[in-house]
């Protein structure tokens, strides 16, 4: 028998994600392959007008990922993605809290990366014209601009090492329940009872 404040709904199903933070999610996935594609088909050949997408869309994300920080430190328990003892307890089990010790491990790295991206973008627009400012080339030197570019680049890079991990593992079977909960919000009580810790997660009060 589940736990009463498990079942966030009369059908039985549990509430993973809120539409707020699938609405986050897709945008952010919108951007980040937007920015990759824009960024990498150039230079294999794919000759477009990159620029202004590329960095319209890098605004794009800086605003959404701005919200979903002020999001998770003020309106949501942040403590569920961050590792703990108990993560590291429950090797090798079938359940976890709501989030496992791999995805929060994955969670910390991708957000390296993006905020890595995002610092190095916001400064390496200092070197275009936009309708709000003119660019101004000189406002670094060149070994600092030489670092904010390879930091820029290896964090672009290793995202797209990122967003292929994320890929497969939606697509496996297994990880269903999970994947069909950041399209529709939610999974069923088995699927809840099979995969997490009701002690560890409780879905009615952080979902």
């Amino acid at each position: 028998m589940s736990s009463p404040n498990s079942v966030t709904g009369s059908d039985g199903h549990i509430q993973r994600y809120k539409l707020v933070d699938r609405i986050y999610h897709w945008v952010m996935a919108i951007c980040i392959l937007t920015l990759m594609a824009t960024a990498f088909l150039p230079i294999i050949g794919w000759k477009f007008e990159w620029l202004a997408i590329h960095w319209v869309t890098g605004l794009v994300l800086t605003v959404a990922v701005a919200f979903h920080i002020i999001r998770s430190l003020f309106f949501q328990k942040i403590m569920n993605m961050v590792p703990d003892g108990q993560d590291f307890a429950s090797l090798g089990t079938s359940r976890s809290g709501k989030f496992n010790l791999a995805q929060k491990l994955y969670h910390l790295a991708v957000a390296v990366l993006i905020l890595s991206a995002i610092g190095s973008g916001l400064l390496m627009l200092r070197k275009i014209d936009t309708p709000f400012w003119k660019r101004d080339a000189y406002w670094f030197g060149d070994n600092d601009w030489g670092i904010i570019y390879s930091l820029h680049d290896f964090a672009g890079m290793a995202l797209i090492t990122m967003v292929m991990i994320h890929v497969y593992f939606a697509l496996r079977p297994d990880e269903w329940h999970l994947t069909r909960s950041m399209f529709r919000g939610w999974m069923t009580r088995k699927e809840y009872q099979d995969h997490f810790d009701p002690k560890r997660w409780k879905a009615l009060d952080d979902a």
